[in-house]
């Protein structure tokens, strides 16, 4: 496929999913810090959902707790080399994903720069709990964990299904440069 064939590349919509989501979740956040701030869980959907005020000063499950720093500085680098990408992108589906893992990462950087107890040991806003309060079934999340997790799983699937990020479709789909001149002549 020669350049002139390749689509468009799709940093707006990287854009606009980050900016969407992100805002969403520093939203909420704040929502949440202003309204469940000591009070007991708020049970929702029948129990199926708890909303509760969680800072967490680890990743998933609680893990890495003592390196809140680590945590913040492999953001950084996740924020880094998706916009190295991101200027690379054609497919739209790539686009969705990275910038739900952008805005994920970013929503808890911000968490781990801004917020109490220290620049890059910043405790992050969780507030969602499923099946039971306090974390006790599935770890406790917010908006940036979730954007992460399914911008996760659509890359992994855009990958299993052979989905190029620079491309509209699979590799055997696309034709080197040369290959593609000497089959029209």
């Amino acid at each position: 496929m020669t350049t002139e064939q390749l689509p468009p590349r799709r940093i707006g919509i990287v854009t606009a999913v980050t900016v969407l989501v992100f805002a969403l979740d520093v939203l909420t956040k704040v929502l949440v810090v202003a309204t469940l701030e000591g009070r007991e869980p708020v049970r929702v959907l029948g129990g199926a959902v708890y909303l509760q005020l969680i800072r967490n000063p680890g990743a998933a499950f609680s893990l890495a707790s003592g390196l809140t720093w680590l945590l913040a500085l492999i953001a950084i680098g996740v924020v880094v080399a998706i916009i190295w990408i991101a200027r690379k992108l054609r497919s739209k589906a790539w686009a969705v994903g990275l910038g739900l893992v952008l805005a994920g990462a970013l929503g808890n950087l911000v968490d781990r720069i801004f917020r109490e107890p220290a620049v890059l040991r910043g405790h992050v806003v969780d507030f969602v709990s499923v099946f039971a309060p306090d974390g006790r079934i599935w770890p406790v999340f917010n908006v940036a964990d979730s954007a992460i997790v399914v911008g996760a799983v659509l890359i992994v699937i855009l990958t299993l299904l052979g989905r190029d990020y620079d491309s509209a479709g699979p590799p055997a789909d696309r034709l080197p440069d040369d290959a593609t001149r000497e089959g029209r002549e």
